[in-house]
């Protein structure tokens, strides 16, 4: 499974127990208007970094938290191996 579609499933997994109604996630969609709250983002970057085994927010010391859908998934995508 990509990057993409396991950040999608984690985020959908997510919003069924904080009870959101997540609109259809697309790479243009502003992170805000996703209905996550800040602790729903932590639990979501908590398990990516589960799953994926990296944290690309605490790798970077200059890594500023994206605002899109696409910017946070390409954050995962790029993180160097």
């Amino acid at each position: 499974m990509s990057v993409k579609l396991r950040i999608f499933s984690a985020m959908q997994q997510i919003a069924e127990e904080q009870k959101v109604t997540l609109p259809p996630l697309q790479d243009d969609l502003p992170l805000q208007d996703t209905g996550f709250d800040s602790l729903a983002f932590a639990i979501l970057v908590a398990r990516l970094e589960d799953d994926l085994g990296i944290d690309p927010f605490t790798i970077a010391e200059d890594a500023a938290f994206p605002s899109t859908v696409g910017e946070f998934i390409r954050a995962y995508e790029n993180v160097p191996a």
